[in-house]
């Protein structure tokens, strides 16, 4: 008689980063990746990507809209370590660089079904005013080398996480998908 082995989940992922707002920018595109436990593998699909660059809409919403699709399945044996999908927003500066407009992460959700979820987006802030003053006069905001870190506890205490530093309304990303727990 052979001997089980550990049972086995899929995860499956389908969806879409649908629109953007983000007031004072425009031509911006879209970068997604997961972030998961050391238990969980992707079996299928996609875990990483990045949209087209779109502009706002002329409707009165002024939307930055992607319609950017999604779609990767996972599986595991332990659902600690539930994937999250980290979405970086990225756009010129007055120089036309690339600069990062937006950091933002959510929780694959838990129960089979659709659902809609708006993630609210951050920039991190320099620490000193010295970094500050450089970061200014030579055009290159403060980003993460991996955007991963977004979806860690560890290293976010301090002015770059502070609520009293970021816009009254921050620049939000609607988040529409389906699961389908196996």
């Amino acid at each position: 008689m052979a001997a089980a082995g550990p049972s086995v989940f899929l995860l499956m992922v389908n969806g879409q980063v649908e629109s953007a707002q983000f007031p004072e920018y425009d031509d911006l595109y879209c970068k997604y990746c997961f972030v998961y436990g050391q238990d969980w593998a992707p079996t299928a699909g996609l875990e990483e990507g990045i949209s087209q660059i779109t502009s706002k809409s002329q409707d009165v919403r002024r939307a930055l809209v992607w319609n950017f699709p999604i779609d990767v399945t996972f599986k595991s044996t332990n659902p600690y370590g539930w994937p999250q999908i980290v979405l970086s927003v990225y756009g010129p500066d007055v120089f036309g660089n690339d600069v990062v407009r937006g950091y933002g992460a959510v929780h694959v959700p838990f129960s089979p079904g659709r659902h809609k979820r708006t993630i609210p987006m951050f920039v991190p802030e320099s620490t000193s005013k010295l970094q500050k003053f450089t970061s200014w006069f030579m055009g290159r905001r403060p980003e993460y080398t991996d955007p991963k870190v977004v979806a860690q506890g560890e290293g976010r205490e301090g002015k770059a996480w502070s609520p009293h530093h970021h816009p009254p309304q921050p620049p939000s990303l609607p988040w529409e998908g389906q699961d389908k727990g196996g």
